[in-house]
């Protein structure tokens, strides 16, 4: 009896290791201690429930940080100007951190202290912190001690709602650096890498003053090594990599023997991607090269970023130097349209190795939509069409014209309408939306061409008329909110869809006077 007991328990605790080993063999240990996705809420705020569903959704991915780049959407208690009317209340923000802790996930703040700080020097009351004063993006480093005081109040404001050992403090694309006269003759004394160090260092050693550890992206120090030095050793640099070689933005190896700690970001949303434009193939790229690339350096993070404008801004001024309000340059296509991307993500993460796109959007297809292996080739053809963005009136980075662009959208747009997906229908009506969407823009940028052309005649102009006037903003629109009335507010929704068609009404009522 003894004996079969004992055999019993010896094949249990066998079996029980084999399922281990198992489960090991299908859910691999990421190579990325900071598994974490970065959201942008400088436009496109979201609703808490819709939070909070985002989160969940990516914690079963195997996220366990979440950088939540607020803006003005903070509550800021001790600087009640910075906020804008979307932000959140305390009690919400509070909310949020707490049920992410419930979830084991990581929320880190995200708050920018250099560059990309228009919605805080907006305001008069900060205008000596401006390095330029038509430019109010930037601070100027030299400002070291005001700039100390309100961003340390800052700091101390989002720890008392955030429990993350880490403050974001940014510190990307400081474009503005020696505008002023001040910012000048530091440069001509030290040079301009010490005029960025300097600034980032004493940044980096309030957080670490306040228990925390700074986090910032790598851009400026890979382009000014010498600001690297004296920066506290808990420094965290992450490497964000859209796609480029990785020396693009400076000596790659000298970031790499710095000794301070590194993590990666690729993107699911950046330039040139707009309103009308999804460059799928560069992000399943960017994720497939990018991932296995951080993990051969071994990164300790990697952080997909997701921007839901470029973080420059366009000033309405007043007078010369007063402004009216900001808006934002380049506008995306909400997060809810995503879903694939992120998924792709979560997958390559798991393991770090490369992840295979094909295989990948096949299985997605199929799992997510229902489709065969016929219908899921079909379906990655019709929205990876023609991903060519137009400057000036001109398509970049192709021999094709406008019209003939406009007519491979069109076909691929009627294939993703005869598409039936048996699940997930929701989810699916996102891509034939941004199709839709695509297609209205390429035939108003048909009809622009067409105006601007050297023969055009006040006769001929008025021809184009009936033609901008059957353009469908009004279904467009409609079908917006229907798709993303839970992840945007209502009149972020209106203001999404009177500037994506503003154009199209611009030139509509100057071509109307010739009637």
């Amino acid at each position: 009896m003894k004996r079969t007991v004992f055999l019993v328990m010896l094949l249990t605790t066998f079996f029980g290791y084999a399922h281990a080993f198992q489960k090991e063999l299908n859910n691999p240990v990421s190579p990325f201690p900071v598994r974490g996705f970065h959201l942008d809420l400088r436009i496109q705020a979201i609703p808490m429930p819709a939070l909070k569903k985002l989160a969940l959704q990516l914690v079963k991915g195997g996220i366990n940080t979440l950088v939540m780049e607020w803006e003005a959407t903070y509550p800021y208690q001790n600087e009640p100007l910075i906020p804008n009317r979307f932000a959140y209340t305390r009690d919400e923000v509070k909310a949020f951190i707490a049920y992410c802790g419930s979830i084991k996930l990581d929320v880190i703040p995200l708050q920018q202290s250099f560059g990309h700080v228009e919605y805080i020097l907006r305001n008069p009351k900060y205008k000596d912190l401006r390095e330029d004063q038509k430019d109010y993006s930037q601070v100027n480093p030299i400002r070291e001690a005001e700039a100390k005081k309100l961003f340390t109040t800052l700091y101390q404001d989002l720890i008392s709602t955030h429990n993350s050992p880490y403050i974001h403090i940014g510190g990307d694309e400081t474009y503005l650096l020696g505008h002023s006269e001040e910012s000048k003759k530091k440069i001509k004394a030290v040079g301009i890498g010490r005029l960025y160090g300097d600034y980032i260092k004493m940044l980096c050693d309030v957080v670490v003053g306040l228990g925390k550890r700074p986090v910032l992206w790598a851009d400026i120090a890979l382009k000014y090594p010498e600001a690297l030095k004296g920066l506290p050793k808990e420094t965290i640099f992450i490497d964000w990599n859209y796609g480029w070689d990785i020396n693009m933005f400076g000596d790659h190896e000298k970031l790499m023997h710095s000794g301070f700690e590194i993590w990666g970001a690729p993107s699911i949303r950046s330039h040139p991607d707009n309103y009308f434009l999804t460059q799928w193939g560069k992000h399943f790229k960017n994720i497939s090269d990018f991932v296995p690339l951080a993990k051969e350096l071994g990164y300790k993070g990697i952080i997909m970023t997701s921007w839901s404008t470029s973080g420059l801004y366009s000033p309405v001024f007043e007078t010369t130097r007063d402004i009216v309000d900001l808006y934002a340059i380049r506008r995306v296509y909400p997060i809810s349209g995503f879903n694939m991307l992120i998924a792709a993500f979560l997958e390559s993460i798991k393991s770090g190795k490369p992840l295979n796109t094909e295989n990948f959007i096949y299985g997605y297809a199929k799992s997510q939509y229902g489709f065969d292996e016929n219908s899921a080739r079909v379906f990655w053809k019709a929205i990876s069409t023609v991903p060519f963005e137009i400057t000036q009136g001109k398509p970049m980075n192709t021999d094709l014209s406008i019209d003939q662009m406009l007519d491979s959208t069109k076909k691929a747009s009627a294939i993703l309408v005869k598409l039936k997906p048996v699940k997930n229908a929701r989810e699916f009506e996102h891509y034939r939306l941004m199709a839709a969407i695509r297609i209205q823009y390429l035939t108003y940028q048909s009809i622009e061409s067409r105006a601007n052309a050297p023969e055009m005649t006040a006769e001929k102009l008025k021809a184009l008329i009936p033609e901008l006037e059957t353009l469908p903003a009004k279904e467009l629109d409609k079908k917006f909110i229907e798709l993303n009335s839970e992840i945007m507010y209502p009149s972020e929704i209106a203001q999404e869809n009177e500037l994506r068609n503003a154009k199209i009404k611009v030139l509509l009522d100057r071509l109307k006077r010739l009637k």
